[in-house]
């Protein structure tokens, strides 16, 4: 099953957008998508370069909506929205010191530590929800992102030419 999923994704989609795809995921990013992308055997240059660009792809639209969307969600009669918008409540809660207290560098860093819980989708949700200035958590993010990247590249292609 898993060889046919993996024979479909690889013959119909390609490699690159594979990985494209895989970095505008929540939660899995660039994390995930540049060892993928080192898994299918990418060049190193190609997957930063998707990664970079599947990850931030959804950044402009958390950056613009995520405040009334939130809003809705709080308010909405469907308990599962209710349910989403107060986990969402919590995460930001629980990451906006950091932001608050460093700002715009809050943000890049937090969206460049590449450890679970942290990315572009939660760095800028917070960036959005403290009021923060759109074109500037963006630039923040892409900083984070690309910070990301590269330690992800770094580890991901060092780790494939020791094995």
């Amino acid at each position: 099953m898993v060889e046919a999923i993996e024979q479909f994704f690889l013959e119909t989609v390609g490699r690159e957008l594979c990985v494209f795809f895989c970095a505008m995921l929540p939660i899995i990013e660039c994390r995930g998508a540049v060892p993928l992308g080192c898994a299918l055997g990418l060049p190193w240059w190609q997957n930063v370069l998707f990664s970079m660009a599947g990850n931030l792809l959804p950044v402009p639209f958390i950056l613009l909506f995520i405040r009334a969307i939130l809003k809705w969600m709080r308010t909405c009669r469907v308990g599962f929205f209710n349910k989403i918008a107060a986990w969402l409540d919590r995460k930001i809660e629980k990451h906006k010191g950091t932001i608050e207290k460093y700002s715009y560098w809050g943000v890049m860093i937090f969206v460049g530590l590449p450890i679970p819980g942290t990315g572009a989708w939660t760095g800028t949700l917070i960036a959005s929800v403290l009021g923060l200035e759109p074109k500037k958590s963006f630039l923040a993010a892409c900083g984070g992102v690309l910070m990301a990247t590269a330690i992800m590249t770094v580890i991901s292609y060092g780790v494939a030419a020791i094995v």
